[in-house]
């Protein structure tokens, strides 16, 4: 079972705001059909000992960071003092400065806590196995207590051995100890962002953006509330009104299961071939220019898109490849290559803002970096970055500009054939293979029956990861992975099973995919126009519907800089400490332009707070109605979970977040998952 523990009560874990000790991990291959690769597997008997991916601690010049609000107190906003009385024991000298937040690795380091107390209260010698010190530990001496100290060690001891009794005794045996770790995040968030509503109109706008983009709420409860009989005659025309529309959707090109059309740049697909970067320019210089920067974190994609005459990906993938020798590895012939991107680049929609083929070629960039980061070196084969690089290039083809809520709330033909789950990322996959078998768009069709089903399930299990509901379960997923490692002696993270090397994969596209705001300014703030634009396009479209606009899309209402500074404070910047702890200390330059760009963003808040939802006589603020509805609709956060912790009666109502609107509609608005974000898929 799990180690070490800040201290617990009712259910709740309780740490203090010290700085958690950051790590990295590093590890090999595991399939011999996944291509040539330097790297040998850690199952074979002559496998290096010193391969995987090693663990450092973070570095005291990095402890002034601010750390994210997953190192708050679970149980309350105020610090525990129980939780920094663990030091006492020898596993909290050694581990003093780590801060474990995930349960299952509370556990198994309170754990490791009794095992090491237990050995000084009895000065029992055990024999050097793997629950021992590590071996780079001087060899333990007999401890001399007074009375006094062996009674307080002893009690400290029960009461730790009590406390993880506790937690395995409430564990649900159906759950995965990520499941544990999700359900953990998705409450503390939930309290987040109930104070973050309570503050400003604002606010409340932010709370429920991230609320109904980032958190998967399939099994929440719904409790009948009682609607006034004018706002639900105003429900039913809204709805009679998006079923007359329903057949102008269903018309366009998502009808199809593929979205596949013909592309009618013929000219350039067959003049691609011999130029240098694979596409057609009079700006070879300038583009050459652009890509000397192909392997550095926070590339000009405006640049290369306008000195590749709006060719981005196509240019952007040819020089990856070439980089990587990807093309002669997997024998990909030239002409089939460019064929192929330019044809996948022609179902990226040039009219939607965000999601096109800019973004693409950005996450695709972004993916080849993160392979590249030294602390992953010679970790993945050939195939798996294969697999990775063309997952970035996919993941968000023939993207309407809508999100997936938009396309279930219109019941459209996506949204029926996915049965609304992570539809868009769906038919992203769906048109990114559909599109190989387009006349000589086949990259792979060198590869072995065993390689094309290994890249194919890669790349489905990576683009689906991109569907930004499914962020906190990705998130409790690579954090529990780190953690657990973190508290164990070897130090090690041997990426030895499909299941462990596709969770650091999927985060990482994942990460690139939520990388804008860890770019230069002048960059990330052009990705931010970009994204609102298009998140007021959907709510004009929205509001000819009759429909309820979605947050952040209602563009006389919007608050782009306090987004931005909650879209890092709860999505971004939680996910790449998470990383950085994973690849540390290759990261640290990206924490510190998250910071610089949070801290503009914030600096650019108006001074002037926005008022109140409620005034003191129980009236809105005094701009009075706006265009989404009156000023004094307030969006509540519940918290759901029994006060007693993640387990017993939690059941389905675990998810622990209900977003209700108590003078809305329908009286409850549904948190179901969205698509786009300010980085999104």
């Amino acid at each position: 079972m799990p180690r070490r523990s800040p201290r617990c009560r009712a259910g709740h874990f309780d740490f203090s705001d010290d700085v958690v000790n950051r790590e990295h991990l590093s590890a090999p291959s595991f399939e011999v059909e996944n291509g040539p690769s330097l790297c040998c597997s850690p199952l074979d008997p002559q496998a290096s000992p010193g391969s995987g991916l090693v663990l450092h601690p973070n570095q005291a010049g990095h402890g002034q960071r601010r750390e994210s609000f997953l190192y708050r107190s679970d149980s309350d906003y105020d610090l525990s003092p129980k939780s920094l009385s663990r030091n006492s024991s020898i596993v909290g000298e050694l581990h003093g400065e780590d801060l474990i937040v995930t349960p299952y690795a509370q556990v198994l380091a309170s754990l490791r806590t009794v095992r090491n107390n237990f050995t000084t209260l009895t000065n029992v010698q055990c024999v050097s196995n793997k629950r021992s010190p590590a071996a780079n530990q001087p060899p333990a001496t007999k401890v001399c207590l007074s009375d006094e100290s062996y009674q307080k060690l002893a009690m400290e001891t029960m009461e730790e051995l009590d406390w993880c009794l506790d937690q395995l005794e409430t564990i649900q045996t159906y759950r995965s100890v990520s499941d544990m770790a999700s359900n953990k995040f998705k409450r503390m968030l939930n309290r987040e962002l109930s104070h973050l509503s309570e503050m400003s109109r604002s606010g409340n706008q932010v709370s429920e953006y991230i609320s109904n983009t980032f958190l998967d709420k399939q099994n929440e409860l719904e409790l009948p509330c009682p609607v006034p009989k004018s706002r639900e005659r105003k429900r039913r025309q809204g709805q009679g009104q998006q079923q007359q529309h329903q057949q102008q959707q269903q018309g366009g090109t998502m009808t199809q299961i593929s979205g596949v059309r013909k592309v009618s740049n013929t000219p350039s697909i067959s003049g691609g071939t011999g130029n240098r970067f694979g596409v057609k320019t009079d700006q070879e210089e300038l583009l050459s220019k652009d890509l000397e920067d192909i392997n550095k974190w926070g590339l000009n994609i405006f640049k290369v898109a306008e000195h590749s005459h709006n060719r981005p990906l196509t240019s952007i993938m040819y020089t990856i490849f070439q980089e990587r020798d990807l093309m002669r590895t997997f024998k990909i012939p030239t002409d089939t290559f460019v064929t192929f991107m330019l044809t996948l680049e022609g179902h990226y929609h040039s009219d939607v803002a965000y999601h096109n083929s800019l973004h693409a070629a950005d996450v695709a960039q972004s993916t080849h970096i993160l392979l590249s980061t030294p602390a992953l070196d010679a970790v993945f084969t050939d195939l798996e970055i294969l697999a990775a690089i063309f997952a970035a290039a996919i993941h968000d083809v023939d993207h309407p500009g809508v999100s997936n809520q938009f396309l279930i709330n219109t019941n459209s033909e996506l949204a029926l054939m996915y049965n609304d789950e992570s539809v868009l990322e769906n038919h992203h996959l769906a048109v990114g293979f559909k599109l190989l078998q387009e006349d000589n768009c086949d990259i792979f069709q060198n590869l072995s029956k065993k390689q094309r089903q290994t890249l194919r399930r890669m790349v489905i299990d990576m683009v689906l990861a991109t569907d930004m509901s499914k962020h906190m379960s990705l998130l409790a997923d690579l954090k529990t992975m780190v953690e657990t490692k973190k508290v164990t002696s070897s130090g090690v993270l041997l990426l030895d099973n499909y299941t462990d090397r596709m969770q650091v994969l999927r985060n990482m596209v994942h990460c690139a995919d939520l990388s804008n705001p860890t770019k230069p300014l002048d960059l990330y703030r052009q990705w931010t126009d970009r994204i609102m634009d298009e998140f007021f396009h959907q709510g004009d479209r929205e509001r000819e519907r009759g429909m309820e606009i979605s947050p952040m899309c209602d563009k006389h209402t919007a608050s782009v800089e306090r987004t931005q500074v909650g879209f890092i404070d709860y999505i971004v910047h939680p996910l790449w400490e998470t990383w950085a702890d994973l690849v540390h200390p290759d990261a640290q330059d990206i924490l510190d332009m998250l910071e610089d760009n949070r801290n503009w963003y914030q600096s650019m808040i108006p001074q002037s707070p926005s008022p109140p939802f409620y005034s003191s006589d129980g009236e809105g603020g005094p701009h009075g109605e706006l265009e989404g509805g009156p000023a004094s609709t307030k969006f509540q956060f519940e918290l759901t979970l029994d006060d007693q912790g993640e387990d017993g009666e939690g059941g389905i109502m675990e998810t622990g977040v209900t977003l209700q609107d108590h003078t809305s509609d329908e009286g409850r608005v549904e948190m179901t998952s969205g698509d786009v974000s300010p980085e999104e898929t």
